[in-house]
């Protein structure tokens, strides 16, 4: 009987330990899905796209032309809100008055994790 109670708390502890690491798997996804449903809640999604150009600039374009800049997330989460010209093209980026500071800084940090 020994042995048998060894096994069942090898299996529990095995059992466990894929639990946690399932559950970690899901909350570290869980801030990306946010923020995506965060920009499709916000209209962003009608103009741009995480992996290509629509009307503005693919998030990845974003990311990969902002990447490294100390003050990305603060000079872009003013761009959402205010809205801007000339970077991209000639198309304007309208402004958008729905979006909170909170939720521009959000969503830019989002954005400059796309690869």
């Amino acid at each position: 009987m020994p042995h048998s109670t060894n096994f069942s708390e090898l299996i529990m502890k095995k059992s466990s330990t894929l639990i946690c690491a399932a559950l970690s798997g899901l909350l570290m996804a869980a801030p990306a899905l946010a923020d995506q449903k965060l920009a499709a809640a916000k209209n962003c999604m009608s103009c741009h796209a995480a992996d290509k150009k629509l009307v503005g600039p693919s998030y990845k374009d974003v990311a990969a032309k902002y990447a490294g800049q100390r003050d990305a997330v603060d000079k872009l989460a003013v761009k959402i809100i205010k809205g801007g010209s000339g970077v991209w093209g000639p198309v304007p980026m309208p402004s958008n008055a729905q979006v909170s500071p909170d939720e521009a800084r959000q969503l830019v940090s989002w954005i400059l994790t796309q690869k």
